[in-house]
């Protein structure tokens, strides 16, 4: 029989995203590019065993905000920030399982931009989003920033939280989003890197800011 893709060559393989058979060729091509690949089938994740991880020069500059400095003593003095904003990720993420690694890093990248442009101007700008799903993305991580405030006015009596180290920290994620990504349209490597950290239940990471925790960083 031929492959369902291309209809030319031998299938070989049962692909799950069509769920039919392939041949080898149309599968390593069209991984996470045509076809939306469930995390559980066997070729994605041999693929991932023997993929290289992407360095810096394989990325745009621009949108890794290079001008915004995150120190290895920053994420280690706000471990529990990057814990949160991790989590408000892999909770959008779960909540749309039709999200890829792309819809994050635009969300990302737009809160980076708003919240740069505060902290270089104090001036407030959201543009618009390309679509309702990371407008979620934005809303949600938002929301965690204002309840980490909070359990530090609540657990502290004051809220120490700045803007510039939101940035910083949201500037770490889009960096971490990168390097994890495949950077192919329906890669969702980093979404569920994301599910690997924050396992469906709800984590204590907000209780308190000086709470112990721990973030496995890239």
């Amino acid at each position: 029989m031929s492959c369902a893709i291309c209809e030319i060559r031998k299938e070989k393989r049962f692909c799950p995203a069509v769920h039919g058979r392939i041949c080898p060729q149309c599968c390593g091509e069209q991984r996470e590019v045509t076809l939306d690949c469930p995390s559980d089938c066997p070729y994605l994740r041999q693929a991932r065993e023997h993929e290289k991880a992407r360095s810096s020069a394989d990325m745009d500059p621009s949108a890794l905000f290079l001008k915004v400095e995150v120190s290895d003593q920053f994420m280690y003095e706000h471990e529990h920030l990057l814990m949160g904003l991790s989590y408000a990720l892999a909770k959008a993420a779960r909540a749309d399982r039709t999200l890829h690694d792309r819809d994050l890093i635009a969300a990302l990248s737009v809160l980076c931009t708003t919240m740069q442009r505060l902290v270089n101007s104090g001036l407030h700008y959201e543009p618009p989003m390309a679509s309702p799903s990371q407008q979620k993305v934005v809303a949600e991580v938002e929301t965690m920033i204002k309840e980490f405030r909070q359990a530090e006015q609540t657990h502290r009596g004051y809220t120490s939280l700045r803007d510039s180290e939101v940035l910083k920290g949201l500037v770490f994620l889009v960096r971490m989003a990168y390097s994890r990504t495949s950077g192919r349209p329906k890669s969702r490597a980093f979404v569920e890197f994301l599910f690997e950290q924050f396992p469906e239940r709800e984590p204590s990471v907000l209780a308190s800011p000086a709470a112990s925790g721990g973030l496995i960083i890239p």
